[in-house]
């Protein structure tokens, strides 16, 4: 009987180092900012500011949504500006789709909110150490109309996601 349970413990401790040696985080920097009543004000930049140590390690930088039934586009288009130590900035027009075919909202979640990790940039190796800023604005304009949605509804939060690739 005492053979059978330090087999058993020895399993278990093996199936406990393994799950965790799996789940090692590579997570650099991961925040959300929340939305004042779920509405995304065409002048209101949601910006994210991070420290950079490593200039060798590529990364995958994600630009995280909540989005609600309020939100009433099949897309997202954002304007991000990705602001380096020395003042450098790259600024980038990113359009993410937000529904499949049948008008359903993509992303992960049960309930009426759905979360989208999607892609700001892959691979990205960050070239010198220092402090970086992304300042995201939402750049969504109805079909044939020139002057930007002052306020899009249904977004309820917006994050930024850095994870190193190993």
């Amino acid at each position: 009987m005492e053979t059978i349970i330090r087999k058993s413990n020895v399993f278990l401790i093996l199936i406990l180092v393994g799950f965790i040696s799996c789940n090692s985080d590579n997570t650099i920097f991961d925040t959300y900012k929340t939305l004042d009543n779920g509405i995304w004000k065409a002048d209101d930049p949601i910006e994210f500011s991070f420290l950079i140590t490593d200039t060798i390690s590529r990364n995958n930088v994600f630009i995280n949504l909540r989005n609600n039934n309020a939100y009433s586009y099949s897309n997202l288009y954002v304007i991000a500006n990705l602001n380096f130590p020395d003042g450098r900035k790259i600024v980038d027009t990113l359009q993410y789709r937000m529904t499949d075919n049948e008008g359903n909202f993509l992303g992960s979640g049960f309930s009426e909110i759905k979360e989208n990790k999607l892609f700001y940039k892959e691979q990205k190796t960050f070239p010198m150490s220092g402090e970086y800023s992304v300042s995201i604005w939402q750049a969504m304009r109805k079909n044939g109309e020139i002057d930007q949605i002052k306020e899009l509804k249904g977004i309820s939060d917006i994050g930024l996601k850095i994870e190193k690739i190993e």
